[in-house]
């Protein structure tokens, strides 16, 4: 699977980076996951019902969340990351 990554994601992670190496590093496992096996148990995805109803998320830790869309059967497109009230109350 192919991963995409819109620029606020990429700024959050070069933010993260330098402020919480414990969480990027979950973050860059659970990416590595995602592009070996995209439905793997770990990753608890989950396509999302009503405003966000064509998009999907996995789970980074207990509460922090990544939203993508899958713009083909190959590319995910992650766009949103927060926590689980961040991601799904915008």
């Amino acid at each position: 699977m192919e991963i995409r990554l819109s620029r606020e994601i990429d700024q959050y992670l070069k933010k993260i980076k330098k402020k919480d190496k414990k969480l990027f590093k979950r973050i860059v496992k659970q990416f590595a996951l995602f592009k070996i096996d995209p439905k793997h148990r770990s990753l608890r995805v989950h396509k999302l019902s009503g405003r966000l109803k064509n998009y999907w998320s996995i789970s980074i830790s207990k509460d922090i969340r990544i939203i993508y869309l899958l713009r083909r059967e190959d590319e995910a497109y992650f766009f949103d990351i927060g926590t689980h009230d961040e991601v799904y109350r915008k």
